[in-house]
């Protein structure tokens, strides 16, 4: 296994960069083949005191039954309304093979979000 972090990590869209005006879900992120995933969300420009947070959900199916995490399998240091210029990282410990983040708007007009997920400790090494 080379000792480099670029060789031993996989990356996956998780919420397509954009001005994101509604609650949305995520981009559905397969963890097949690794043992850890993270997500690493950047915000912009808020409009209008927006009120926007993100959270973890997971499922057995990539495409439905998608339920929050249990907050024992995640780490997190995002808070509730997400502030405009800044970077969160979510953690993600469970066990479902497909996982995404869910924005979630309580007020405001907008916010400028994007994330990407890092999937670690791969089962085959180096990852290409």
């Amino acid at each position: 296994m080379k000792r480099d972090l670029v060789s031993n990590i996989g990356t996956a869209i998780a919420i397509v960069p954009a001005v994101k005006s509604a609650a949305a879900d995520g981009v559905t992120v397969d963890t097949k083949g690794f043992n850890a995933v993270a997500f690493a969300v950047t915000t912009g420009a808020i409009v209008s005191d927006g009120d926007f947070g993100v959270a973890i959900f997971e499922s057995d199916s990539a495409d439905s039954n998608f339920v929050a995490a249990d907050s024992a399998f995640v780490d997190s240091n995002a808070p509730a309304t997400l502030s405009a210029s800044s970077t969160y990282k979510l953690g993600y410990r469970g066990h479902k093979r497909y996982v995404r983040l869910q924005l979630t708007k309580a007020g405001g007009t907008s916010i400028a979000l994007g994330a990407v997920a890092v999937l670690g400790h791969p089962a085959v090494a180096p990852v290409a």
